[in-house]
């Protein structure tokens, strides 16, 4: 019980302190609404924006997801107050999932503003909502947890910042968000496949637009395969590193 109440506290003094801060809210309203902008302002013909949906969703998750938490806990181990948490008598995988919750429930957050957006656009009837939330889940989930590898790899805030986007970057044009991965070179589309995110947005395409190319069932086993080995490496990184 009191392992429970430790993890409780952890997360809602990461809420107040990282998520809730005006700039935060303010990045996860705008950056979704940037990338729609962008897209119904380039095209020279009508988008479809159900089809745009589930990439701005998956963006807006993916980029909330990594930025705070590598970023918050390169600080927190910079200013040594993570070491102070595990000085603490929690165990480590709880500590960890404390640690991350903020950031999921942040991407959660995040990924619904596009929708808000969307729904004064198009009509979102139609919608398979269950597996739509399950992978928008699992994408917070994967994408945390990606998160929480960079900040385990490196030592400096500038370096959490540019290990992130060597990752987030070719996940924007590989993981099929705006260009389908079957329409991509085929030596690249295995690099697609090792990216957790290529599963998250065939289930979102599947759910709003019904255009996915591969089974929701085996995707959510993936996403699941991926969260926990993301969250197994990391935590052996952080007793590797941090600890020992």
């Amino acid at each position: 019980m009191r392992s429970w109440i430790a993890f409780w506290n952890i997360l809602m003094k990461d809420m107040r302190n990282y998520y809730l801060k005006p700039p935060n809210i303010s990045w996860g309203i705008i950056f979704p609404v940037a990338w729609t902008l962008m897209f119904l302002l380039k095209s020279p013909t009508a988008v479809d924006v159900r089809e745009l949906l589930p990439g701005v969703m998956s963006l807006s998750v993916l980029f909330g997801t990594t930025s705070m938490l590598s970023v918050t806990l390169t600080f927190e181990r910079r200013s040594r107050s993570f070491e102070r948490l595990l000085l603490a008598p929690l165990d480590l995988n709880l500590l960890m999932l404390a640690k991350t919750s903020g950031a999921i429930v942040f991407g959660l957050i995040n990924a619904f503003v596009p929708v808000l957006f969307a729904a004064f656009l198009t009509d979102l009837s139609g919608i398979d909502w269950l597996p739509a939330l399950g992978a928008i889940f699992l994408i917070a989930v994967t994408s945390t947890l990606l998160g929480l590898f960079i900040a385990v790899s490196v030592k400096e805030i500038f370096e959490a910042q540019t290990f992130s986007n060597f990752f987030r970057f070719p996940m924007i044009f590989l993981c099929g968000l705006f260009i389908p991965v079957e329409s991509l070179p085929i030596f690249l589309q295995p690099i697609s496949y090792m990216f957790p995110l290529t599963y998250g947005a065939d289930i979102l395409k599947s759910s709003i637009s019904q255009n996915g190319h591969l089974g929701v069932p085996i995707n959510f086993l993936i996403l699941l395969a991926f969260a926990v080995g993301l969250f197994a490496v990391s935590v052996r990184n952080v007793k590797h590193k941090w600890i020992y």
